[in-house]
């Protein structure tokens, strides 16, 4: 198998490419804005 010859005729599935805008599009809550929005909700409580 001609390793160069097969990266040649690749070609990315068009499913890929539509699952990765759909994830890139979306606004994703991680652990750091959870912590940072109790930290302010802490914040807010004591004043």
């Amino acid at each position: 198998m001609n390793f160069e010859e097969e990266l040649k005729k690749f070609e990315p599935s068009m499913e890929i490419n539509d699952a990765e805008e759909d994830i890139y599009r979306r606004d994703m809550t991680d652990v750091m804005d959870i912590l940072s929005e109790l930290l302010d909700e802490e914040k807010s409580w004591r004043r």
